[in-house]
C-alpha cells in the first residue's frame, strides 16, 4: 500500500459535541477519529501526513503537540495526524468525551470544538493543518469570548476536500 493512500479498512468514528457554557464546540459538524489513517514509515513519518494533507488542499501545516489546555480555534477547522507516540486527548470541554490517539491516527476537529491533552507518552507529536484559505486562532472559552466567536465558527466554510480521502469519502458523508 502507498503509504499517501488511506487504510483501505479504516472505520471513521464521529461525535457531535454539545455546546457547553464555555466553548461553543460545533452545532452541526462532528469531530471525526480516524484510527490507524495510514501506514508511516521511513525515517520521516510527518512528511507523510505533510504530503497527504497538501493533496487534498490542507495547507499551513505544522509540526508539534496539542495544547494541554481547553482551548479551540473559531475561524478554521484543524486536522491533526499524529506521527509518534500517543497521547489521552479530551474533546469538547470539561465534560466533553476522551479518546487516546496514537502514531497513525487522524482527527479531523470542527471549527468551535475544544481540545485539551490529558497526558502523551514521550515523544508524542502530531502534525496540523488547515483548509486551504483558512486561518487558525486560539480561543480559551475565557468570559467574553461568546457570543462572537459563536458567529465566528458559524461562518467558517466547508473544507473543499476531506484530508485523508479527498474528494471521495469521509467529509462527503459527514460533514453534507
Amino acid at each position: 500500500m502507498n503509504n499517501l493512500a488511506p487504510n483501505d479498512t479504516l472505520h471513521i468514528q464521529h461525535f457531535l459535541l454539545s455546546e457547553d457554557s464555555r466553548f461553543p464546540n460545533n452545532p452541526s459538524l462532528p469531530l471525526l477519529l480516524y484510527p490507524q489513517a495510514v501506514t508511516l514509515t521511513g525515517p520521516d513519518p510527518a512528511a507523510i501526513f505533510e504530503r497527504l494533507f497538501q493533496s487534498h488542499q490542507w495547507g499551513g501545516g505544522w509540526r508539534n503537540g496539542i495544547f494541554s489546555f481547553h482551548h479551540y480555534h473559531s475561524t478554521a477547522h484543524e486536522v491533526l495526524g499524529i506521527y509518534s507516540g500517543e497521547a489521552e486527548v479530551q474533546f469538547g470541554g470539561e465534560d466533553g468525551i476522551k479518546t487516546v490517539v496514537q502514531a497513525g491516527d487522524v482527527v479531523l476537529i470542527p471549527a468551535g470544538v475544544a481540545h485539551k491533552k490529558l497526558r502523551s507518552s514521550a515523544g508524542f507529536a502530531v502534525v496540523g493543518a488547515y483548509p486551504v484559505g483558512q486561518r487558525a486562532d486560539i480561543c480559551t472559552g475565557e468570559p467574553g469570548e461568546r457570543p462572537q466567536a459563536d458567529h465566528a465558527v458559524a461562518r467558517v466554510a466547508r473544507p473543499a476536500a476531506d484530508p485523508v480521502f479527498g474528494a471521495t469519502a469521509g467529509l462527503s458523508h459527514y460533514w453534507p
